[in-house]
């Protein structure tokens, strides 16, 4: 069975593999990437603006 592509909700970048939070998409490399971010770092506070848009499209 083949994977559709789907747009990341973090990179915005079209994957087929990754996982899907309350109907949203990130890729597997977006999500490698965040788990494995420490909090210190200047990326951090991106990964966290992204997964609140999960969060605002869900209630709208």
């Amino acid at each position: 069975m083949e994977k559709v592509a789907q747009r990341c909700i973090v990179c915005e970048q079209e994957q087929n593999d990754g996982i899907a939070i309350c109907e949203q998409f990130i890729c597997q490399r977006c999500e490698q990437e965040m788990v494995n971010t420490d909090v210190q770092d200047e990326k951090y506070p991106f990964f966290i603006h992204q997964m609140r848009r999960i969060w605002l499209r869900k209630d709208a």
